[in-house]
């Protein structure tokens, strides 16, 4: 269970790093890729928690409706 969060903080940090750098990029914005990283895996590690949160209620309320 904990590999899923560590891999999804991996991916979110390199992932975020390229956003960050092409955004900065045609903003002119100062590009710090701490900042980057701690905001793009904090964003990860919200949806990774999030996304099955929201989709199991759903699917949860669909199945009520059909009873």
């Amino acid at each position: 269970m904990m590999m899923k969060y560590l891999t999804v903080a991996f991916w979110a940090a390199i992932f975020g790093e390229i956003v960050g750098y092409i955004v900065s990029q045609m903003t002119s914005a100062i590009y710090d890729p701490i900042v980057v990283a701690v905001i793009a895996v904090v964003v990860g590690e919200l949806a990774i928690i999030a996304i099955p949160a929201v989709s199991g209620s759903a699917i949860a309320e669909k199945s009520k409706a059909k009873n």
